[in-house]
This record gives structure tokens, C-alpha cells and sequence, in this order.
């Protein structure tokens, strides 16, 4: 492991490559099911966290995306035009909305779920457990988790 150390900078862009191109391959994955409902890689992004954090207020949404307001006020407009989300007010505090997939919305989560798994499926079934589990550490590292 000492000789991860002494990686050279040639070395370390050849992996913020392959990560580039492992995000590219897998969010291209689901385009023509973006196609299909005439949205884009931003509406998949909040498509995607909203499918994992039910009920997430706008807030914390803006935080996960790291984008400004007025950009997640173009997405979930488109969002809520294709019926995919929905929005509740908080009982204690009226202030906050909890935005949550409709119905609709978890389709499209899924259907797009199922292209990109079958992807990741393949490079983990070519890999044996402990690559599965380090190449997990460290993506948790390179995201700060």
C-alpha cells in the first residue's frame, strides 16, 4: 500500500479520469429514459436524491445538489409539470415544504435505477468482494463521507 504514496500526478489524473468516465457511462446510461420524459441530468439528480431522502425539505435538497435556487426552481417546475413530485407543508413549521416523488416520479426513478444497476451489477460481478468493498471506502474518502 506505501507505493500509493508515492503516486505521480500522470498517475492520480488517470483516476479523476476513470471516475469522469464511470460518471459519464452510468448518467448516460439513462438518457434516452431522460428522453423520453423530456428531462435532463439535473432533473435526474433531484429525481434520484428525492428517491433516497423522502421527504426532503428544499433546503436540504439545495445542499445535496449544491446548486442555487433558481436552478432548482427551473427542475422542479419541470418536475411538477410532469407530475413527478409533490410538496407538503411541515405541520410544526409552515415555512419548510417536504418535497416527495409521486407515483409517476418513482417510475422514472426506477426505470432509470434498473439501466444504471446493470452496469454497476457487471464491474461487481468481475470483481471480487474486498475490490467491491475497498473501491466503496474510497469513494466515501473522495466524497468526504
Amino acid at each position: 500500500m506505501k507505493e500509493l504514496l508515492y503516486l505521480k500526478d500522470h498517475q492520480l489524473k488517470e483516476i479523476v479520469e476513470k471516475i469522469f468516465l464511470g460518471y459519464r457511462e452510468t448518467f448516460s446510461d439513462a438518457k434516452e429514459i431522460l428522453n423520453k420524459y423530456n428531462i435532463g441530468i439535473a432533473h435526474h439528480k433531484a429525481i434520484h436524491l428525492l428517491s433516497l431522502y423522502k421527504g426532503i425539505t428544499i433546503s436540504e435538497l439545495l445542499k445535496k445538489l449544491n446548486v442555487t435556487k433558481q436552478s432548482l426552481n427551473r427542475v422542479l417546475k419541470d418536475l411538477i409539470k410532469l407530475e413527478a413530485v409533490y410538496f407538503k407543508k411541515n405541520e410544526s413549521d409552515t415555512r419548510l415544504k417536504h418535497i416527495f416523488l409521486s407515483e409517476k416520479g418513482y417510475k422514472i426513478s426506477e426505470e432509470i435505477f434498473n439501466i444504471q444497476k446493470k452496469r454497476i451489477y457487471k464491474a461487481f460481478l468481475k470483481s471480487d468482494s474486498k475490490e467491491v468493498i475497498y473501491f466503496n471506502n474510497v469513494l466515501k474518502r473522495i466524497i468526504n463521507e
